[in-house]
């Protein structure tokens, strides 16, 4: 059986969470002293889900060795569905409020039809598509989140994992369905208003006296719980037999397959299970940005998720929350306007625009000269280190706690 007190950096993380939220709730707006805005508390909610995303993100690549490039496409797809709700609900207050002021009740006709004039009617068209269709139930929808993309990760799954499809092609392969979904939402009669998204996602429906102070401090507990929650989800994972098979299977596939084992089915469980977590996570950040739109699913944001990961130290669950945590509040910092510009005499150095040169920059450096990441930085400190294996194979990826020996 799983036992995960054999994973000391369970407790050390939860803790860690635990104290940093309840500190952030001292210092916010909402309920706490004001020394933090509304809007910071904001950018730290939408970091945790990045978290989130990173940390389901290490499963699949850093232990069970797949490197997708599409798993971010989950994430706006878990934005899209609570978006739907979000937009419908709030639209329909708004709708029903100007429909009573004529003095005679709405039909429900009247009502649907103002409804789907004010959120398609940007986009020249004045009926619900079908997708729509249960947009009116949260309950429905959230049950979407989960569905739509396990569902599509299932499928694409089944289909590259029985084909054998592994390495860079897989990459490939994920990278060409995200492009392939954000082109068709790009489209208007995609049903989900095209280029202009889902927008006015803040706003809860039927919470209208509610400020953002406090809904930020909602979504912020909310996401810190998620991101706990999933943290030890995934240790159970990692921590116990179906953990070992899928660090197998990242090392020496043809073996792990020789021995016995369903090496699709483990693959395609992971697969699946990430692509769920990240939608989830998804669900939770876009009502804290308040838009989603096509863009969010550019190829380049499973790319950022990549390097978050490797940057943290892939192979570490609390690795790939320490990359996500780092490299998306200095993102914010950098291309907010917040870090001072440069004179270099020539020119000005101005980080909005060079900010991604020097991740790319430290991607590079840390895939070459620091495999295990931040995350083997807190190895050290903590004096962890990796097993002596006394000359044994250890397979060929050093940033997933394994080491070189010179045999003997």
């Amino acid at each position: 059986m799983t036992d995960t007190r054999k994973s000391p950096s369970l407790f050390v993380f939860l803790a860690v969470l635990l104290g940093f939220t309840l500190l952030m709730t001292l210092l916010s707006e909402g309920y706490g002293s004001g020394h933090l805005s509304t809007s910071f508390i904001k950018t730290l909610g939408k970091t945790l889900c990045l978290c989130l995303a990173a940390l389901a993100m290490d499963l699949i690549w850093g232990y069970a060795g797949i490197l997708s490039l599409g798993h971010m496409a989950f994430f706006a797809i878990g934005g899209y569905m609570i978006g739907m709700w979000l937009m419908y609900a709030r639209t329909r207050e708004i709708v029903e409020a100007a429909l009573s002021q004529g003095g005679l009740p709405a039909t429900p006709q009247e009502l649907e039809q103002g409804i789907a004039s004010q959120i398609f009617g940007v986009v020249g068209a004045s009926d619900l598509p079908a997708i729509w269709g249960f947009a009116y139930s949260f309950p429905l929808q959230m049950a979407l989140v989960v569905l739509v993309p396990g569902l599509l990760a299932l499928v694409f799954g089944w289909l590259a994992f029985r084909s054998r499809v592994t390495g860079v092609y897989l990459s490939i392969l994920t990278q060409a369905m995200t492009l392939a979904l954000a082109l068709y939402l790009f489209q208007n009669d995609s049903g989900l208003r095209g280029n202009n998204g889902l927008s006015g996602l803040q706003n809860l429906p039927g919470l209208t006296d509610v400020g953002q102070d406090k809904l930020s401090m909602w979504f912020f507990w909310a996401s810190a719980l998620a991101l706990g929650l999933a943290y030890l989800l995934m240790t159970w994972i990692v921590s116990g037999k179906f953990g070992s098979v899928i660090r197998a299977i990242r090392d020496d596939e043809a073996r792990v397959r020789f021995l016995g084992y369903s090496v699709e089915g483990y693959k395609l469980f992971v697969f699946t299970l990430t692509a769920v977590i990240i939608a989830l996570a998804g669900a939770l950040y876009y009502p804290q940005a308040g838009i989603i739109n096509p863009a969010e699913l550019a190829p380049t944001a499973s790319i950022y998720l990549a390097v978050w990961v490797a940057i943290g130290g892939r192979g570490r669950l609390y690795g790939a929350v320490i990359g996500a945590a780092v490299v998306s509040l200095l993102s914010s910092w950098f291309t907010g306007g917040r870090a001072p510009s440069i004179p270099l005499g020539f020119g000005t150095l101005d980080w909005v625009n060079w900010w991604q040169v020097l991740l790319g920059l430290t991607f590079v450096l840390v895939t070459l000269f620091a495999p295990k990441g931040l995350g083997g930085l807190f190895d050290t400190l903590a004096g962890l280190r990796s097993p002596n294996r006394r000359g044994a194979p250890l397979g060929p990826d050093q940033g997933a706690l394994q080491e070189r020996e010179a045999l003997k």
